[in-house]
């Protein structure tokens, strides 16, 4: 068994509140889940208005299976709209 992990730093550039800054990541942690069955959290600055980190888990079997999920949910991450992301670190175990 292979669990990959990700931690995901966002920069929410159009945030003038805590209420938008959670608005735009449920919105993005919710597609994320929804299109690739992975767990994710905000896990850390959740008092910043601007700024959110994300965790990511995926399980497999296969450790190149598991770094290319990875791989795809931090691109899609990338591709989207109001988060600009500033910083990635990925781990297999």
């Amino acid at each position: 068994m292979v669990v990959g992990t990700a931690v995901v730093s966002l920069y929410v550039q159009d945030a003038q509140s805590l209420k938008d800054k959670r608005r735009v990541i449920k919105s993005l942690i919710d597609r994320v889940r929804h299109r690739f069955n992975a767990s994710v959290a905000e896990v850390d600055d959740q008092d910043l208005w601007q700024s959110a980190r994300l965790a990511i888990a995926v399980v497999g079997s296969d450790s190149s299976i598991v770094a290319r999920q990875l791989q795809s949910i931090t691109a899609f991450i990338e591709e989207q709209g109001p988060a600009l992301v500033t910083g990635i670190d990925t781990e297999l175990r």
